[in-house]
């Protein structure tokens, strides 16, 4: 079984919903800088997603209880655009070849997707699809680190 998401922009914060157009978390800009809440349905801060690199190499901590939990880094922005995230026991490569179309590889399995949809607006929509077993909460902060790695490119073409 598989899992779908659809993380959608909504000025300076982004909506996770499910199939069913449920909101099940929200990512919201916090103060100045690059930091991101991930919030539950009752507004409980999950995990923060900080911005640590500069935008033509962006990087990322995801931060759980104060400490980093995953370091993500951009790889390549143009060839084989990929991020990758590693922690603990955790090595998530987030690989694409088009920027569009992105492939969730955990410890050398491929356990998802995550496709980048421009909408009506202009705005770029993306859908998650897991696996139920490689799913966490942190999950839609992947889609939040593609859009801030490569949303404007994406929306310039």
């Amino acid at each position: 079984m598989s899992m779908e998401l659809l993380v959608t922009p909504k000025g300076n914060k982004y909506n996770v919903e499910d199939k069913k157009q449920r909101l099940l978390y929200s990512v919201k800009k916090k103060g100045f800088g690059q930091r991101y809440n991930l919030l539950d349905a009752s507004s409980y801060v999950l995990y923060t997603l900080l911005q640590t690199g500069e935008d033509r190499k962006p990087a990322f901590s995801i931060i759980l209880n104060d400490s980093v939990f995953l370091k993500m880094e951009c790889k390549s922005l143009f060839l084989d655009p990929t991020l990758t995230a590693e922690g603990r026991d955790l090595k998530f490569s987030i690989a694409s070849k088009d920027r569009k179309e992105f492939d969730i590889i955990l410890n050398g399995n491929n356990v998802g997707k995550i496709q980048t949809n421009q909408m009506l607006s202009g705005e770029l929509q993306y859908e998650i699809t897991i696996e139920n077993n490689a799913f966490d909460d942190y999950i839609p902060l992947f889609a939040v680190a593609i859009d801030r790695a490569f949303g404007e490119m994406n929306k310039q073409k």
